[in-house]
């Protein structure tokens, strides 16, 4: 009976998980430590070229700040890492063609073709791709790069969730798994 539950309960949480819209990436220096890493600044001049708007910008470092913090970072003038981020937006264009035909019994003799409704739809969707990019502060060489990639919104009341949601999937690639 046990295994029934934690089996039913392994499926939602698989459903669920793959429900979600973000899509993410990282990739890393195989040869850097990350374990000597610990204090970390932003790369002002990296946030600065990010091209959305400074008030996303903060929502973006808000996350950042709380993600870093629940991994035992803390933000220093002598950092560790520096974090630059840097943002791209498309259109996802999906077109739905629903043309219905077959063959069925139809009016008259015999068997004769009988054709559906031909129904075309476009939908855009703005997409978004959040790069968060760790840069060596000693070495001033990227040491490690998350991307996520999902759906925008432009309700305010829901930006904030999206961006946290956006952050904590990227950085939860980080430290990298090197097994």
């Amino acid at each position: 009976m046990k295994t029934i539950k934690f089996l039913s309960l392994l499926f939602l949480a698989a459903t669920f998980a793959s429900c979600s819209s973000i899509r993410v990436n990282a990739d890393y220096d195989k040869k850097v430590n990350f374990d000597n890493f610990k204090t970390y600044a932003y790369l002002k001049s990296g946030v600065d070229k990010a091209e959305i708007s400074d008030l996303d910008k903060k929502r973006i470092l808000y996350a950042i700040d709380d993600v870093m913090a629940t991994k035992g970072f803390t933000k220093s003038e002598n950092p560790d890492i520096l974090i630059s981020i840097f943002t791209k937006e498309r259109e996802r264009v999906d077109v739905y063609n629903n043309a219905g035909f077959g063959w069925g019994w139809g009016w008259g003799w015999g068997w004769n073709p009988w054709w559906g409704m031909n129904h075309t739809s476009v939908t855009t969707t703005p997409e978004g791709i959040l790069f968060i990019d760790f840069i060596d502060a000693k070495s001033k060489e990227l040491i490690w790069q998350g991307e996520g990639s999902g759906v925008l919104t432009r309700k305010t009341e829901k930006k904030e969730a999206m961006i946290n949601e956006f952050v904590s999937k990227i950085l939860m690639q980080y430290p990298p798994n090197k097994k």
